[in-house]
C-alpha cells in the first residue's frame, strides 16, 4: 500500500541537482579590491582598509560554451559587484566570518555555481610586524543527501508532510523528490503500529552533524521522544546518504547503519535513486533492494 505524498522538484530558484556531477569547471576571480570596514579594532570599523578577495567558482561552462549565451553562464563581473555590494553593507570582525557569510551569500543567490573556493586578503591587517598579508581561505558547497522519513504515531503522513516544509523552510536546504510512502512493519522486536516510510532527495549547504541537528530540531517539533530503541515515534529523519562520503562519529553513521538490510529504507530510495552506489559496499540500491527481496524469499 502506498500513500500519497510525490512532491515534483523545489529548488527555490536554485541549480539542478543533477548539476552538481558536472560542476567541475572554474571560473576565477583574483585579486579584486574592496574597501571596507571589518576587523575587531574600533579603529578599523571606523577608518577601514583594503581587502583583496580571490574566488574559483567550480560551474559548468559547457552549456554557456557552446551557446555563447551569457545567460547561460555565471556573470562574473555581476559576481564582483555582489561581493563589492556584501562586504561593503556587512561589517564583521573577523575575515573568518566575512569568508563564511559571504560564500553562503554567493551560494544562494547564483544557482550555477556548485561551490566556491573563497579567500579574503587582508594586506593592511594591524600588526606591528614586518608581514606580506593574511588571508583566510575556505572551500564551501552544495551537497546532495538522501534522508530517510518515518512516523508510527497519530497522524503519521501529516508528521512527515510537515517534515518536508520543515526542510523547505530552511534557507540552507532544498528539497527535491519526495517517494511514496510505504506502510512497513516495525522493525527491531519491538511489538507497536505498522510504520509509513519514504526517502527525501535534497540539496544542502549543512556538513553532516550540521544537517543532523536540523534534523533533530524538526523531530522535537513532532513531540518525538526517544526513550526505547526502535520503539514508536511520531517522526524519524536519518540520513541514508551525504554525496560519497563515509563518516562515523559518536552520534551519526553515514551511509546509515544497516541500511543494507532494511527493506523500508531501500524500497523508497528505489524510488528515488535507483542506481545510487553505496560507498562502502560497492552495490547500488537496486541491487542491495533485490538481495534483501531474495532473502526474504528464502525465508
Amino acid at each position: 500500500m502506498k500513500g500519497r505524498l510525490r512532491e515534483t522538484i523545489n529548488l527555490k530558484g536554485r541549480h539542478r541537482l543533477m548539476y552538481l556531477e558536472n560542476a567541475k569547471d572554474e571560473i576565477r576571480i583574483e585579486q579584486l579590491e574592496v574597501y571596507a570596514y571589518h576587523g575587531v579594532f574600533p579603529e578599523e570599523k571606523r577608518e577601514g582598509q583594503t581587502f583583496l578577495v580571490n574566488a574559483v567558482l567550480y560551474t559548468d561552462t559547457r552549456k554557456a560554451g557552446l551557446s555563447d549565451l551569457l545567460s547561460e553562464s555565471t556573470d562574473y563581473g555581476d559576481v564582483c559587484c555582489f561581493i563589492t555590494q556584501w562586504m561593503k553593507q556587512n561589517i564583521c570582525n573577523l575575515i573568518e566570518t566575512v569568508a563564511e557569510r559571504l560564500t553562503q551569500a554567493l551560494l544562494l543567490n547564483y544557482p550555477l555555481i556548485a561551490a566556491i573556493d573563497l579567500e579574503i586578503r587582508k594586506p593592511e591587517a594591524p600588526i606591528e610586524l614586518p608581514f606580506g598579508c593574511v588571508s583566510v581561505k575556505i572551500h564551501r558547497g552544495w551537497h546532495r543527501a538522501y534522508l530517510g522519513v518515518g512516523s508510527n504515531m497519530g497522524d503519521r503522513e501529516k508528521y512527515i508532510r510537515d517534515a518536508v516544509e520543515a526542510l523547505k523552510a530552511n534557507p540552507m536546504v532544498a528539497v527535491g523528490r519526495v517517494s511514496d510512502l510505504i506502510v512497513t512493519a516495525p522493525y527491531g522486536g519491538v511489538e507497536q503500529e505498522d510504520f509509513l516510510n519514504g526517502a527525501i532527495e535534497i540539496e544542502t549547504l549543512l556538513e553532516p552533524r550540521e544537517l543532523l541537528e536540523v534534523l533533530h530540531e524538526i523531530e522535537a517539533a513532532a513531540e518525538r521522544v526517544r526513550e526505547l530503541r526502535w520503539g514508536p515515534r511520531t517522526l524519524d529523519l536519518d540520513i541514508i546518504f551525504f554525496d560519497k562520503a563515509v563518516y562515523e562519529d559518536e552520534e551519526l553513521v553515514i551511509p546509515h547503519q544497516d541500511m543494507e538490510n532494511r527493506r523500508f529504507v531501500l524500497e523508497p530510495m528505489n524510488m528515488l535513486a535507483p542506481n545510487y552506489r553505496h560507498p562502502v559496499l560497492g552495490k547500488t540500491v537496486s541491487q542491495l533492494l533485490n538481495a534483501v527481496a531474495e532473502k526474504e524469499g528464502e525465508k
